[in-house]
């Protein structure tokens, strides 16, 4: 099983889509092993987005991930990142595809909703500034065998 950092973004939070976006990832099937509401403070942003640190849009990110709560998450399926991936839709909303999150629910690529990590080696890196590994649960659901193989 593959594990993925999923983060409702301030703006998600503020306009009360999390419960809206966690269904979705739960109607696909994923699998919800950890969750909190938090505040980013400037030293987490830095880390979290730490590739992106000479890239002109880095104080924005920073400033942004830190103006308000968000909700993280991590999920866990066979290929968790990619179907997050795809339920999200692309990262600007106006090139998103309808059905996805950010195509039913985002206007602004500098709003848009939701993080997910964009490989399995980011999910872990991720996973790790936003929980302890005893904060990720390992359980057994009983429709398990009804969503895969």
């Amino acid at each position: 099983m593959e594990q993925t950092l999923v983060l409702v973004k301030p703006d998600g939070v503020q306009r009360g889509l999390t419960g809206e976006i966690i269904g979705r990832l739960e109607r696909r099937g994923l699998k919800l092993v950890a969750m909190k509401l938090m505040q980013v403070d400037d030293a987490l942003a830095h880390r979290h987005y730490g590739e992106h640190v000479d890239r002109p849009f880095f104080a924005g990110l920073v400033s942004f991930i830190t103006s308000g709560p968000v909700v993280a998450m991590a999920w866990e399926a066979n290929n968790a990142v990619e179907i997050v991936r795809s339920t999200m839709g692309a990262t600007n909303p106006a090139n998103a595809a309808p059905g996805t999150i950010r195509g039913d629910l985002g206007v602004d690529i500098g709003r848009n909703l939701i993080h997910g990590s964009d490989s399995p080696e980011s999910a872990a890196r991720e996973l790790a500034l936003f929980f302890k590994p005893e904060e990720i649960l390992s359980y057994s659901r009983s429709n398990d065998g009804w969503i895969v193989e």
